[in-house]
């Protein structure tokens, strides 16, 4: 028996005025998932517990079997943790986005914050710019005084590590849960070093601005890689080991750090595929190709992608839209005909991790919609994959069971 986890990153939604008032995966046209809702078992989970923040790192803690109320300790540990950092006690991780402020001549704390990762920069740009800045006289400084060191991401999502800080109090905020919004309440507060973060944050303003590339940048009509933005604090980080809670061994493909974090932390081999981006362009085939060749040796697999929340944090429905209908063709259509073909049975888990609302362009903790597809089984009930339907389904109010159920180690009850 194989097992193939695919998570489509945000495609659950709610209902979206300009799509007729339905979301976005009933707009959507898939027909090989919708195939996959009605001949097995389709419900809702709630991924993030309630009085948890939604995110992707909370909802793939619990999706995976790690309640995120006794196991998270900041996102950026967990990323660090996908880039081999060794963090020591008492060191804090802090993820350290590229992001676009509004031009103009305003003070910093009176800029909004456009695009959470600059516009969707490209990785080696990234890389150059945040290296230029921790190189520069005054930043660089300013970065050996407070202790911290950057780690670039090859994206827009850097790490920043800190020597020894005291975060007691320290509030940091998502940059995509406040695009369009005003700075100045939102830049770090609650204790002496939230005042470091923010003075290193409005000097990184200073020397990116007006860099040569991020003039290239506007002359193109991009927006700049014009500021970093430091959130999702976190210290050292341990997991369970995935093989001895479910004897499974396996790995994850993604483009993010986060989903490769917690594979790491858990056990699983962390699969990193060329092309991949983590936007709407990626390279779908090879990472089906890259689940296969884990399920050659593996019982388990899973395949992350990443673009529907992007699109949507974005603005981009029609991104959205694509992003859906191209997990659907190009991920899971080719790998239910592929492990067909091998005649081994096999189970399927799809789902999306969180919502991320098209309203809102934020995330958002309500249950979404799954799919349990055992090749043994058709049980043709006629419905589709979306939220409307998986309301008719089963309901799972805690996430932390979704692997259980994948494994039949618990009875999925219809």
């Amino acid at each position: 028996m194989k097992y193939v986890l695919v998570i489509g990153d945000g495609m659950a939604d709610n209902p979206v005025p300009q799509l007729g008032n339905k979301t976005p995966l009933q707009y959507a046209n898939i027909p090989t998932m919708d195939e996959l809702a009605s001949a097995g078992v389709l419900g809702s989970v709630r991924t993030v517990p309630e009085g948890v923040a939604a995110g992707s790192d909370s909802a793939l803690l619990s999706i995976f079997g790690c309640d995120p109320r006794d196991y998270f300790a900041g996102r950026a540990a967990l990323e660090a943790a996908a880039s081999g950092i060794k963090l020591v006690a008492g060191d804090v991780a802090y993820r350290c986005n590229m992001v676009s402020y509004e031009d103009g001549g305003m003070a910093f704390e009176e800029r909004k914050i456009l695009s959470h990762s600059a516009g969707s920069i490209e990785g080696e740009l990234a890389d150059k710019l945040v290296t230029a800045l921790f190189d520069s006289p005054a930043f660089k400084a300013a970065a050996e005084k407070a202790g911290m060191a950057i780690y670039p991401g090859t994206s827009f999502r850097h790490i920043a590590a800190q020597k020894n800080p005291d975060i007691k109090g320290i509030k940091l905020y998502p940059p995509h849960d406040y695009l369009g919004e005003v700075i100045g309440p939102l830049l770090p507060s609650g204790c002496e070093n939230a005042k470091v973060l923010k003075e290193l944050m409005g000097l990184a303003f200073e020397f990116l601005n007006t860099h040569p590339e991020n003039e290239a940048r506007r002359a193109r009509g991009e927006l700049p890689a014009n500021g970093i933005w430091f959130w999702a604090e976190g210290e050292t980080a341990e997991l369970p080991k995935f093989a001895d809670r479910y004897g499974k061994t396996g790995g994850i493909i993604s483009a993010v750090p986060l989903c490769h974090g917690i594979g790491v932390l858990l056990g699983l081999e962390k699969i990193t595929v060329e092309g991949a981006t983590g936007e709407l362009h990626t390279n779908y085939e090879g990472k089906v190709e890259a689940t296969l060749e884990v399920l050659r040796t593996n019982p388990f697999s899973t395949v992350h992608v990443e673009a529907p929340d992007e699109c949507t944090h974005n603005g981009d429905t029609e991104g959205k839209l694509q992003a859906i209908e191209w997990i659907d063709s190009r991920v899971v259509a080719p790998l239910l005909r592929r492990l067909k073909a091998t005649g081994e049975d096999f189970r399927m888990l799809i789902m999306a991790d969180h919502k991320t609302l098209t309203s809102t362009r934020g995330h958002d903790g309500s249950p979404v919609p799954f799919i349990i597809y055992d090749s043994r089984q058709d049980r043709q009930t006629g419905l589709r994959y979306c939220e409307q339907d998986a309301e008719q389904g089963v309901f799972i109010p805690d996430g932390t069971n979704l692997m259980d159920l994948l494994f039949e180690n618990k009875e999925l009850v219809v």
